[in-house]
């Protein structure tokens, strides 16, 4: 299976069927064909370009209703809940975010943000969407083992770096990707410094990827 950033907290998980999650990039086009489209919460720079796509979307009740009304076919689910379409399991966890649904200039309420652990052809992937630190991500960790932890470390409208650090630590997962940072002025990051810090303290294999790169994991299949 192979992870492929395309940018902010963009991300394809590619294996016996593709899943896109968050469907947003600031430039150019998403060309990725999903059999799949998760979506962590309503704000612009993550819905994206979901209503465009014929496939079903995976997200809260809210932004799966909105969708639905724009002729979208949707799987709603909420907070704790687990729903397995294609042999594919997605949870939905917590993240501490707001969500807002803008429509020509209208404001609507988006639901509650969300991460998504989605496990698929053996390998379990924490997508914590934009999110603050909590100390409930070791539970996380603890229920779900996740294989990869996908961590925005962008700040100031999610963790930084230095929760980002404390974050990997409590979701235990082998692979850290960040994600969220650097897509604009107000959320700009030294990377390298995250990925020396999870070298020099854990035994986390911190994994940065530009834009369009990909990473494949191996070695999790049960």
């Amino acid at each position: 299976m192979k992870i492929t950033y395309l940018g902010h907290a963009c991300v394809v998980l590619g294996g016996s069927k593709t899943i896109l999650i968050d469907p947003f990039i600031p430039d150019g086009e998403i060309r990725i064909r999903p059999d799949y489209v998760a979506v962590t919460h309503a704000h612009a720079d993550h819905m994206g370009i979901a209503a465009s796509y014929t496939v079903p979307i995976i997200t809260n009740n809210e932004i799966a209703h909105y969708l639905r009304g724009k002729g979208c076919i949707t799987e709603a689910m909420n907070i704790g809940g687990t729903i397995i379409v294609d042999g594919i399991s997605f949870t939905m966890t917590q993240a501490l975010h707001s969500s807002w649904i803008e429509d020509e200039g209208i404001g609507m309420y988006g639901g509650t943000a969300a991460g998504f652990v989605i496990r698929i052809d053996g390998v379990t992937v924490y997508h914590a969407g934009d999110t603050g630190l909590f100390s409930d991500m070791r539970l996380i960790g603890e229920l779900y083992h996740p294989d990869v932890a996908l961590i925005p470390i962008g700040g100031r409208f999610t963790m930084g770096p230095r929760e980002g650090m404390m974050a990997a630590e409590f979701i235990g997962a082998p692979v850290v990707i960040p994600i969220h940072y650097n897509t604009f002025d107000k959320i700009k990051q030294d990377v390298s410094e995250f990925a020396r810090a999870i070298n020099e303290t854990t035994d986390m294999k911190p994994v940065i990827l530009e834009p369009g790169l990909e990473y494949e994991i191996t070695g999790f299949i049960e």
